[in-house]
């Protein structure tokens, strides 16, 4: 018996090698790959300035992942050359202006200066009316995407008092900034025109007319709305890195984008505005902040996620509205309002815990960090109750 109990558990003994490398190497590409960032410290200033520019891009949907940023990249030049390069130029300039102002390096080379010139030359390239390959557009590129890490380290400036992010408040600032600066007429950049949106239900937009399969390929193009793009199979590809770096974010933009899809029926909004994903972004970015981002993960911050994604739908509706009578657009207005909203509550469950801006990163760290912390207390509670204990025995 004893034979053959040891020879039954000799391949389990083999395989756990195995299933160990398998692991180590899987964590060299999934979470922030922190041993990537660690050799690339030691290599060339160029490929250090490629791998922040890289973070930059993932770093739009809570990602620090440079893989994650590539694969998004490589789907943005699939849907259109012209946008990709735009944000990659855009990411460019802002991450070299936030060195040259001397910002944060450990926050450079996370992509927290580059997110929002990745944003800030995509939009501008989809709102011009020129279309593509109007290389003079490049020109207000450059400008705005320099003043990113301006706006970035002024507003953080303020939101640092009540530990709170900025996240893309500048993009948000700096593209209604250009639109407004130059309206439809234009001669040199002239944009995309804003009609008010005076309806509420078109008479075409039925319950009976709605399509199914559209309405399920609003949760991915909703994802990657994020991005400017209305394709589904983007919308796919982003969702396939935000699940190489973390599941918890990649469920939570799909729990987000779902969430604002039903509240756009719920608004009886257009049909094609719930179809083009215009509704979900916004939702998507409020899920995934406050499903794990900035909250430690537990059922409780889950639901809260969960409303805050309903909550933003709400916005949209509201913001769009009122973004349209002044003939722009409604950006991540909803997000940033609505987020911060959220992560401004105080609460007395234990559930509902925030973390510190210096400590956040993808959500299964920051579960592993808290339950940490959490076994820390508890020896330092039990330490200090056994030396409460041990005096009056002493004193006998």
């Amino acid at each position: 018996m004893t034979a053959i109990m040891d020879n039954s558990n000799q391949p389990s003994r083999e395989e756990a090698p195995a299933r160990s490398f398998v692991l180590r190497a899987v964590g060299l590409f999934s979470g922030d790959m922190r041993l990537c960032g660690q050799w690339v410290k030691r290599q060339a200033v160029v490929i250090q300035l490629l791998e922040w520019i890289f973070r930059g891009v993932a770093q739009v949907m809570f990602v620090n992942n440079p893989l994650s940023g590539l694969l998004i990249m490589a789907g943005l030049f699939l849907q259109n050359p012209w946008w990709a390069l735009n944000g990659l130029l855009g990411t460019l300039v802002s991450t070299v202006s936030a060195i040259i102002l001397g910002q944060n390096r450990e926050a450079i080379s996370a992509g927290l200066y580059g997110y929002n010139g990745t944003l800030v030359g995509i939009l501008m390239a989809v709102f011009s009316a020129k279309g593509n390959w109007y290389w003079w557009l490049l020109l207000p590129n450059v400008f705005m995407s320099m003043l990113c890490p301006v706006l970035h380290s002024a507003l953080s400036s303020v939101a640092s008092k009540w530990d709170l992010p900025v996240f893309t408040l500048p993009f948000n600032i700096l593209v209604c900034l250009h639109v407004a600066a130059t309206g439809t007429n234009h001669p040199y950049f002239p944009e995309v025109d804003s009609q008010p949106n005076n309806y509420l239900h078109p008479p075409n937009d039925s319950i009976e007319s709605l399509k199914i399969s559209q309405l399920l390929l609003s949760v991915p193009v909703g994802v990657s709305q994020v991005y400017g793009c209305d394709s589904p199979w983007k919308g796919g590809l982003i969702l396939l890195a935000l699940l190489l770096s973390s599941p918890t974010i990649c469920f939570h933009a799909m729990l987000g984008s779902a969430a604002g899809m039903l509240s756009g029926l719920a608004l009886a909004a257009p049909h094609r505005d719930i179809y083009s994903g215009l509704w979900g972004y916004n939702s998507a970015l409020s899920c995934i902040a406050i499903g794990g981002v900035f909250y430690v993960l537990t059922w409780q911050t889950h639901l809260l996620a969960l409303i805050c994604a309903l909550f933003c739908a709400y916005m949209t509706s509201a913001i769009s509205k009122l973004m349209s009578v002044f003939a722009l657009p409604a950006c991540t207005w909803p997000f940033c309002l609505s987020t911060l909203i959220f992560l401004l509550i105080s609460s007395e469950i234990p559930a509902i815990c925030g973390l510190p801006l210096s400590v956040v990163s993808y959500p299964e760290e920051n579960r592993r960090y808290h339950r940490q912390l959490e076994a820390l207390e508890k020896a330092q509670h039990s330490q200090q109750s056994g030396g409460q204990e041990e005096a009056p025995l002493k004193e006998n």
